[in-house]
């Protein structure tokens, strides 16, 4: 979406970019994503949005679209290999193998390989290898590790097995309040302490959509003041998120709303140890 004339969405606007956003496919959801430009949704300025049919988004002062369908596709290429389940592509993804294979959705120098779209097409490059297309049924080696790539249903009649990030491990999430462990089967355990751990187990107390204020105002109990504890708040929640996706776990395991709840998002299969 943007400025440019070959956009799919053309707004031929001076407040506009040429490639103002775009709209992408991640896991099972379509997503507006901020490029060189920004948008808003309900009166709130945002970088990303999930999609939803009657959404009005506004690009610029009286320039807005109303979504009026979403139609997400039925099948979505994935990999999968040696110690990394499924695993849906989306956007920009780079793929590593140690001390465990998993697959990051961004780009990361010196990953063993990475993948990307090119339009509705796949492209992979294994290491400084040329970039060839990746095709449903192309196996490739990364690392000394052999993988797949697949074929994976997203739609309303699927089975259910394809979320964001793809198939995944159940999770034992042990809490202590000041430190927390997010164990799966066959991965390295992620660990975490200080104030991420403490917006774990809080979360986990919770138990259910909590506003970000009362989270807040239970780390630090000394600041009330709405001032000084939103700059304390915004950083500690984006670097527990960074530690997670990093770790290859899924970016919408503590998941806000645009009115400020957040809430810990676990699948039936995942189980919680609150020593708190």
């Amino acid at each position: 979406m943007g400025r440019v004339s070959s956009a799919a969405l053309h707004l031929p606007d001076a407040r506009i970019s040429e490639a103002h956003a775009l709209v992408s496919l991640r896991g099972s959801e379509l997503k507006l994503l901020a490029l060189r430009g920004r948008f808003a949704v309900d009166g709130h300025v945002l970088e990303q949005v999930v999609l939803e049919v009657g959404q009005i988004i506004d690009f610029a002062p009286g320039l807005s679209v109303q979504v009026r369908r979403v139609v997400i596709p039925e099948k979505v290429l994935a990999i999968e290999g040696e110690g990394l389940p499924r695993t849906v592509l989306s956007g920009v993804c780079s793929l590593d193998v140690a001390p465990q294979p998993r697959l990051v959705g961004r780009y990361v120098a010196g990953a063993a390989a990475h993948l990307w779209t090119v339009g509705e097409f796949w492209c992979l490059r294994v290491g400084s290898e040329p970039a060839v297309p990746l095709h449903v049924g192309d196996t490739f080696v990364a690392g000394g590790v052999r993988f797949s790539a697949i074929e994976v249903c997203v739609s309303n009649g699927a089975s259910g097995e394809t979320r964001e990030g793809g198939l995944r491990p159940p999770l034992r999430i042990e809490a202590r309040f000041d430190s927390v462990l997010i164990k799966r089967e066959g991965r390295e355990t992620v660990s975490l302490g200080g104030i991420g751990a403490r917006i774990l187990s809080e979360l986990i107390a919770c138990d259910g959509p909590v506003s970000w204020r009362v989270l807040a105002e239970g780390i630090w109990p000394d600041t009330t003041d709405l001032v000084l504890l939103r700059p304390r708040w915004d950083p500690a929640l984006f670097r527990l998120r960074k530690k997670l996706q990093d770790a290859g776990l899924p970016r919408g395991l503590v998941r806000a709303d645009r009115l400020g709840f957040l809430e810990l998002v676990l699948e039936d299969s995942d189980s919680v140890l609150d020593d708190v």
